[in-house]
């Protein structure tokens, strides 16, 4: 039915299991949108999603993840991206933890307008190379025993058995690698009257792309409306997900909501969000 709903995120109940706490909430040909809340670390396996890219985002909880690159440091805000086919394990520091997961079946990648015609990324770019957190602390782990790779393939769960360690690895070169970019050094481009979302824009890929809108100056031309205005999505679906659960443009919004507005159907600000925030001010939350 083309309609547009939502969903409450923060009702998905914990699970002990890393896996077994994922929960696919929206899927299609392109991507899958998974909630998850681990109470554990994965405790004698290791995972490796050869289907997609997964994008990782830290809504509660911190801790490591574990790669054959190194380990990744994550907290609170941080987007984590491992390419498909890495092998990992992920170690939280206690079971309180929300994780927004998006798995990617083309691969995940800077904007290319951020991007020079050689590869770096410009000084108009919300981000830098600065704020990219590569692996850290390679361990070259030369164990022999029988170690659990929890391989996903076409949708479908497997047990690998190998006889090493699989970070069994002296060192990596190249430009594909897992990294960590933190939603806290995103830099948002701000404007007199109302910004369209690309503006807020922080990867892509070649069937969607993802934003994060972050607390900013609004509109600030004195005849300013800072909210969105009605529109009707064309070419996608819109999907936005609640992190503080307060956003100027929507009522009733709570922390992890997930809204989804169909393409070919109009939206915008709720009945009295526009007369809310006719002042011009600062946003307050993340999205």
């Amino acid at each position: 039915m083309l309609q547009h709903r939502s969903f409450e995120g923060f009702k998905i109940k914990p699970a002990k299991d890393f896996l077994q706490s994922r929960v696919p909430v929206l899927v299609n040909n392109d991507c899958h949108i998974v909630l998850a809340a681990p109470q554990q670390s994965m405790q004698n396996y290791y995972y490796k999603n050869t289907d997609a890219d997964e994008l990782i985002f830290i809504h509660e909880g911190s801790g490591t993840v574990h790669t054959q690159y190194g380990e990744l440091p994550f907290s609170f805000g941080d987007y984590i991206i491992l390419p498909r086919g890495t092998i990992y394990q992920i170690s939280f520091n206690d079971e309180h933890n929300r994780l927004f997961i998006v798995e990617s079946f083309t691969p995940l990648r800077y904007p290319k307008r951020y991007m020079s015609r050689l590869g770096q990324l410009m000084e108009h770019a919300p981000y830098c190379e600065r704020d990219i957190r590569p692996p850290q602390d390679l361990k070259t782990l030369d164990e022999k025993g029988d170690f659990m790779i929890k391989a996903k393939k076409k949708g479908m769960l497997y047990g690998l058995h190998y006889g090493t360690h699989p970070f069994d690895v002296v060192g990596w070169d190249g430009c594909c690698y897992p990294y960590i970019f933190s939603i806290h050094d995103f830099e948002p481009i701000t404007g007199r009257v109302h910004q369209p979302p690309p503006v807020h824009q922080t990867f892509e890929t070649n069937a969607f792309v993802v934003c994060s809108f972050v607390p900013r100056l609004f509109d600030y031309h004195p005849l300013a409306v800072p909210a969105p205005y009605n529109h009707s999505n064309i070419d996608s679906d819109e999907v936005i997900y609640y992190v503080d659960g307060d956003f100027m443009s929507r009522k009733h919004v709570t922390r992890g909501m997930i809204t989804l507005h169909p393409a070919g159907i109009p939206h915008g600000p709720h009945p009295g969000a526009v007369e809310k925030v006719s002042v011009p001010g600062k946003q307050k939350n993340w999205q």
